[in-house]
């Protein structure tokens, strides 16, 4: 397999993911005299930040899923997509190593985000369901919905509680959101779905090792939102850390147990690993060190943006900016203008983040909202989350599609899409992707990488 791209005079930026900083910086270089090949594992765009509402059976995934080859459909010329893994990057041929195949750059853009990070605990990794994509997502849903349905029939009280035990570990931003839906779930959906399950059966438990929730907001924010789950019924856990998962039981590091089959980790992410990079530019949690231009130190045409980056210079956030969408968005925009500029010879701009706040959402009504100079919680943040999160997705379609959810839910307390849907892959898909799995990555490209010049 090939990559298939036609060579040209014109010279061509590689970018590797298509979240929000990837198709950012593609966007605002539609105009520009560059060949823009974007490369992801998936074909489409996901918006993560309402990732957890198709977790709890509240929205479809097509609601948050864009295609790539929908969004630039009208750009052929100038924009090419591919579906592959990056695999490992050989800087000193311009070539990148993909799953399809390998390919040439003159630049190299780094935007492929971040996984989960179970902190090298291989029981919780094998067990825990996390939220970083669709497809888990979707896998939780269908734990969930297949936990109630087995706690009708099981056959022990013991069972029954663990079935019906959530421990959600972590405290940020994700973590209160699907505490905050699945606590709706149990009050609207449970009772009329399952009458035979009690709602109080159904215990929600949300665990965060530090003092408090929210961590990258105001301690007013992680006051007034530990209060609301509170009062929404779920039972907040602060200052004690999971060190494991055994026997079905989440394992604290004081001894103290919680028998649960649904263990749901949105407790840390590490940035995806690119094969072949110098051990030198790699930082905290995984991420790639980048100058002001987010250039990768070493490097003068491979660059790094969004959550995979770790940026140090910018002066209000000496230790690296936050891992939020408005950050890999702002580096995706100052980036292409950089490329233009390059292009005509001018003065690159150094990236400096501007804050325009932070916000979660809990629940029905309910939601906080830092901004500079001003917080606010209650109903006006909850209806300034919809707004901004709505304004914010993909497509004339999806926009309508999300609000009428929005709508449907609010009005009738009923979650629509509480189906337990099992994707089953074609025996082909299978054999490619297990043949991909095999392939030691960058072993015969650092062995041989005269070959890639062929």
């Amino acid at each position: 397999m090939s990559f298939n791209i036609p060579k040209t005079s014109k010279k061509r930026i590689v970018i590797v993911g298509g979240g929000f900083g990837g198709l950012q910086l593609a966007n605002k270089l539609k105009k520009s005299d560059y060949q823009v090949v974007l490369v992801d594992k998936n074909n489409y765009h996901q918006f993560l930040p309402l990732i957890y509402q198709v977790a709890s059976g509240g929205m479809e995934p097509s609601s948050i899923a864009f295609p790539f080859r929908n969004v630039y459909k009208n750009r052929k010329k100038s924009f090419f997509f591919r579906l592959a893994k990056a695999r490992a990057v050989v800087p000193e041929l311009d070539v990148l190593q993909t799953s399809i195949g390998k390919i040439e750059y003159d630049y190299l853009i780094f935007a492929a985000g971040t996984v989960s990070n179970f902190f090298g605990n291989k029981n919780i990794e094998e067990v825990a369901m996390p939220m970083k994509n669709i497809s888990e997502a979707m896998g939780l849903r269908n734990a969930l919905l297949g936990n109630f349905e087995r706690a009708i029939t099981c056959a022990t009280e013991e069972e029954k509680k663990e079935l019906l035990n959530v421990v959600i570990v972590g405290g940020g931003a994700t973590g209160i959101e699907i505490a905050g839906a699945l606590s709706e779930m149990k009050r609207y959906v449970i009772p009329k779905d399952y009458p035979e399950i009690k709602p109080d059966d159904l215990k929600i438990y949300l665990v965060e090792a530090a003092d408090r929730l929210l961590q990258g907001m105001t301690p007013k924010s992680s006051e007034d939102s530990a209060k609301s789950l509170e009062e929404m019924g779920v039972k907040v856990i602060l200052g004690k850390k999971v060190a494991d998962y055994n026997n079905r039981n989440v394992v604290f590091e004081n001894g103290e147990v919680i028998p649960t089959r649904t263990l749901i980790w949105t407790s840390g992410v590490t940035a995806v690993r690119i094969g072949n990079m110098n051990p030198s530019v790699i930082g905290r949690g995984g991420r790639i060190v980048v100058d002001e231009f987010n250039r990768v130190e070493g490097y003068d045409n491979i660059f790094a943006i969004g959550d995979q980056c770790l940026q140090t210079t910018d002066p209000a956030f000496p230790n690296g900016h936050p891992q939020l969408a408005q950050v890999a968005i702002q580096q995706g925009t100052l980036l292409a203008a950089n490329f233009n500029r390059m292009q005509s010879g001018q003065t690159l701009k150094p990236f400096r983040y501007n804050d325009l706040g932070s916000m979660a959402t809990i629940g029905r009504n309910r939601a906080v909202v830092d901004l500079p100079k001003l917080h606010f919680k209650g109903w006006f943040a909850w209806a300034m989350w919809l707004f901004v999160h709505l304004r914010s997705i993909l497509g004339v379609r999806n926009k309508l599609f999300v609000l009428l959810n929005w709508i449907w839910n609010y009005i009738t307390y009923d979650y629509t899409m509480r189906l337990i849907v099992y994707a089953r892959k074609a025996k082909e898909v299978k054999e490619r992707e297990e043949r991909e799995a095999q392939t030691h990555l960058g072993e015969d490209i650092l062995k041989n990488s005269h070959e890639l010049q062929n």
